[in-house]
């Protein structure tokens, strides 16, 4: 039908008053009523009341906005906006539009109450972002009477595009200005978006936010609102949740989606979407430590000193790189697989630091063929004869009693090993740290305290804090530990843009022997 068809006249509206009897409600009645119910700019929004509210997925501030119309709104925040910028965490956020009939009633001709609970699940889960409940914006602005008015016609046929038109009404007429401004007075200008509308999130970008990343919903679709569904899939452009990549699957061979579920799929986007987009060649080093910095008891004793969640992240970091390099003292304090057992991808090539050939012949990276592994050793170092086919024995050149990490990455790059991982243990992390070697540190810190132990990351601090190393910086959680990444390449592009010295030489490793170093 087009919408020169739908525009002819069309049956008044009828409805009912006690004192005034039967009256018709005409297109033009419905214009205006919504035209009176129309915020106009600029708008001028107010804090007026703070409070909490508790819910099922998380105690939250609740704010109340007013508007100079006599518009009232609100904005429901989990966790410490203040510092969300600091640490890189950006926020999710749901710009979420009233809809007395799906938020409160539990209509299933829409999915907006279980858009809305969906939400606040997921910014519970995470524990940072913002709910943003913006009051008339029933049917996409038209109001509450005009929309029960457009299903009326849609029980007829019609879809809510043509309904909206049929009534002589905008398909959207919602404005997102008060909700950037609430935004700016909660103090924040990143966000990662919850909503399957481009639409919204270009408005909002318009309007000063910047939005990282836009993730729908997944809801359970009805019948009842399957066609609902389809006409803003089909003619509102919204995403299409039901082809959307697997984010994993993607990963894996070297291309980051443009687009992702909020959920699981939006987790490894974030996590891992910037180490795969950071190309073929990045040095990059993961650390599990107690929160006073030791990896293991005095005893020698790892098992285990972080959780599940983070053993399934080092898994996956395995399996988005071509190497991992450990120091041969792991090989012989835990014996590793150094494999992604844990989850879906190939194993990485296997790199034994070990300068003196001590490594014991029962070694799982010896004797187990899974993944290939490349010997480090210094020349004239005894090896064993007769090594299985998947182990090379590599000559390296030391100096100074040691191979320099630089050495031992150039090695690897002319292999074909660009991406590599350096996972253990605190004694070679440090190494490739204070060398400059690292262009990202994923450190995981866990909420127990040892007291003494083999320690984890050491090297020769600065005399003032000011002088302390950093970078740019993300925290997320793994269960009860959480995992602080820096970004040094990121903070290496900065320091150069502002001319600044970058060089990382003045750290250097506590321990005199090292594992890059001899025994």
């Amino acid at each position: 039908m087009t919408v020169a068809a739908l525009m002819k006249p069309w049956p008044n509206i009828v409805v009912s008053n006690q004192r005034r009897g039967t009256q018709p409600l005409g297109r033009n009645r419905l214009r205006s009523l919504w035209k009176a119910n129309e915020m106009t700019e600029p708008h001028r929004v107010r804090r007026v009341v703070s409070t909490v509210l508790p819910t099922a997925h998380g105690t939250f501030q609740m704010h109340g906005y007013a508007v100079e119309s006599g518009r009232e709104h609100l904005a429901l925040v989990l966790g410490d906006l203040n510092h969300a910028g600091n640490n890189g965490h950006v926020p999710l956020v749901r710009v979420h539009s009233e809809c007395l009939t799906g938020d409160a009633f539990g209509s299933w001709r829409c999915d907006c109450g279980e858009q809305l609970d969906a939400a606040m699940r997921e910014i519970g889960r995470e524990g940072l972002g913002v709910v943003i409940y913006l009051r008339g914006h029933e049917g996409r602005g038209i109001g509450l009477h005009a929309k029960l008015h457009a299903y009326a016609l849609q029980d007829a046929g019609l879809d809510t595009v043509d309904a909206n038109l049929r009534l002589g009404l905008p398909i959207d007429a919602r404005d997102y200005g008060v909700a950037a401004a609430i935004l700016h007075d909660l103090g924040v200008r990143r966000i990662r978006l919850l909503s399957a509308n481009p639409h919204k999130s270009a408005r909002l970008s318009d309007l000063g936010i910047e939005i990282t990343a836009r993730y729908p919903l997944l809801v359970t679709e009805h019948k009842e609102n399957a066609f609902y569904l389809a006409t803003k899939r089909n003619r509102m452009g919204h995403d299409n949740t039901r082809n959307l990549p697997d984010i994993w699957s993607g990963l894996l061979q070297g291309r980051v989606p443009e687009r992702a579920a909020a959920g699981p799929e939006s987790v490894l986007l974030d996590r891992y979407g910037p180490l795969v987009a950071a190309g073929p060649t990045i040095t990059i080093a993961q650390l599990a430590q107690s929160v006073d910095g030791f990896i293991a008891s005095r005893t020698g004793d790892a098992n285990y000193v972080s959780g599940e969640e983070d053993r399934e992240h080092l898994h996956r970091l395995r399996a988005l790189v071509d190497a991992v390099v450990v120091g041969v003292q792991t090989v012989v304090a835990d014996n590793p697989q150094l494999t992604t057992r844990a989850v879906p991808g190939p194993s990485p090539v296997r790199v034994i630091i070990d300068p003196a050939a001590r490594m014991p012949g029962d070694a799982r990276v010896l004797t187990d063929g899974s993944a290939r592994t490349l010997w480090c050793v210094a020349a004239g170092s005894g090896t064993p004869a007769g090594l299985a086919s998947h182990v090379d024995l590599v000559s390296l050149p030391i100096m100074d009693g040691r191979f320099a990490p630089q050495a031992l990455l150039e090695m690897l790059r002319a292999r074909g090993h660009g991406r590599v991982l350096v996972e253990g243990g605190g004694r070679t992390v440090s190494d490739f740290l204070a060398t400059g070697a690292l262009d990202r540190l994923y450190l995981t810190t866990a909420p127990i305290l040892i007291g003494d132990g083999i320690p984890g990351l050491r090297f020769d601090g600065a005399d003032l804090l000011a002088d302390a190393v950093t970078a740019s910086v993300q925290r997320f959680s793994l269960g009860r530990d959480i995992c602080t990444v820096f970004d040094f390449a990121a903070a290496r592009q900065l320091a150069r843009g502002q001319g600044e010295n970058v060089a990382m030489s003045n750290l250097n490793p506590e321990h005199p022997e090292r594992e890059l170093g001899a025994s």
